[in-house]
């Protein structure tokens, strides 16, 4: 299978949206891989030295500006065959910092507590490639799990230009930390395609992303792309070396819950051959129920469940 690499810069990049009608910027057999550069930030993020700047990042500033509120993504790859219906495989084989710095910021009106701060609050946060930790100002060292907050497929036609910031059923702003090196994504294909981009990386961040930021950084991620006729998908879901994880998305933390339990239970009973009630005793037993994060407006529900118990029913 080939291998392709796409740099984050000005004829690379869609800043604050995703809409079915972008052009692929590479285009790619089902199998090979691709190797993609981010960036992240405005121009009010940068830091001055002794940081390294990305050049690709103040020249996206120069030539563009957010068509809709929402993160600067690389892409998008077409995976040649793909089609509404199939589910894209996306196995991050690799990410590594692209900077050697991030930053955080909270703001009144925003993140989970909208009310209980009046100013802005922002850091620039070092970070040390080779012991892998961040620094913050207080002098703590936060080791770094880096992740891409934003991973997509186009939406479908109708649904028009969309902002990246509320993660929807083609993905978009999932902001999982689950999704590190070594695991797999599973995105529903709305368009030919697929259409896959990618953005917003984080150096670590909490279940919650509770002040509206993780460690936000420009990643490099390595991704392998296969298209799976035998899945069906309504929303994205995971697996990492040891867990399965379906997802959901929705203004209503209640109704994520609803929808990613309902995909789990469904997951278990294809997978097993048990009954859905005894697919729901197990959730309730050995199933992780997890706020994945509240501050994107659709908020998000990640239930996970060890790979060990997916076992055939033996009766």
């Amino acid at each position: 299978m080939a291998q392709h690499q796409l740099d984050a810069s000005p004829e690379t990049i869609h800043w604050g949206y995703f809409d079915a009608k972008l052009p692929p910027i590479l285009t790619i057999d089902p199998g090979d891989t691709v190797t993609i550069s981010t960036v992240s930030g405005g121009p009010e993020a940068m830091p001055g030295a002794p940081f390294v700047i990305p050049p690709a990042l103040p020249a996206i500033h120069a030539a563009h500006k957010p068509k809709l509120p929402g993160h600067i993504c690389t892409g998008p790859v077409a995976v040649r065959g793909a089609r509404a219906g199939q589910v894209l495989e996306v196995r991050i084989k690799d990410i590594e910092l692209h900077y050697d710095w991030g930053f955080t910021f909270s703001a009144p009106l925003k993140g989970a507590l909208p009310d209980d701060f009046d100013d802005i609050h922002f850091m620039n946060i070092p970070l040390d490639r080779e012991r892998m930790t961040g620094r913050l100002p207080w002098g703590l060292e936060l080791p770094l799990k880096p992740f891409f907050g934003v991973m997509a497929v186009a939406p479908p036609v109708a649904w028009g230009a969309l902002s990246t910031l509320p993660p929807r059923r083609n993905g978009g702003n999932l902001d999982n930390k689950e999704l590190v090196a070594g695991t797999t994504l599973y995105l529903p294909i709305h368009v030919d395609g697929a259409l896959f981009s990618v953005g917003d990386g984080h150096g670590v961040q909490g279940d919650g992303e509770v002040c509206v930021t993780a460690i936000e950084t420009g990643l490099i991620g390595t991704f392998e792309l296969h298209l799976r006729e035998d899945m069906q998908l309504t929303w994205p879901m995971a697996e990492t070396p040891t867990h399965v994880m379906t997802m959901a998305f929705d203004p209503d933390l209640d109704d994520c819950v609803v929808i990613a339990l309902r995909s789990m239970i469904d997951l278990i009973s294809n997978r097993t051959g048990i009954t859905k009630a005894e697919a729901y005793a197990l959730c309730s037993l050995a199933a992780d129920l997890r706020i994945t994060q509240v501050v994107n407006g659709n908020k998000g529900v990640h239930v996970m469940l060890d790979k060990s118990l997916l076992q055939k029913d033996r009766r």
